[in-house]
């Protein structure tokens, strides 16, 4: 058996959405990502199960924490992010792994795009260490 083929048989189980919060959060929580929020779309929209949303006070910082989350759920979860956007600018990114899409913003986009204003209707948790 080829490294690859023992690397795919080795695969993890595809993780729950709830799995996936836990580890986005963490990653998030390690590089002090400011007003997390979870936000629980299911009953809103068809788009998505979840938006996490919060913002770095820096493009050094945006980019970091989307590193992170990239990096900690690929080797917690194994699930590679299924789209990316933003990390050529690293003021608004998107990690969207198709049951949770995380946006992270530069601290002055999140107040002008106003996500969590756009859906309004869905519950709203805040993420705390």
């Amino acid at each position: 058996m080829s490294l690859q083929s023992k690397k795919a048989a080795e695969k993890l189980p595809q993780p729950t959405p709830e799995q996936l919060i836990e580890v986005i959060s963490e990653a998030l929580l390690e590089k002090k990502a400011e007003n997390i929020r979870l936000l629980d779309v299911r009953k809103v929209t068809t788009l998505t199960d979840y938006f996490i949303v919060c913002h770095g006070l820096s493009d050094t910082q945006v980019k970091a924490i989307g590193d992170n989350v990239v990096y900690d759920v690929k080797n917690s979860c194994g699930e590679h992010v299924w789209r990316k956007e933003g990390h050529n600018t690293n003021r608004w990114i998107v990690l969207d792994y198709v049951s949770v899409v995380v946006h992270i913003f530069l601290h002055e986009l999140r107040d002008f795009y106003g996500i969590e204003k756009m859906w309004q209707d869905a519950e709203i948790t805040e993420i705390k260490d």
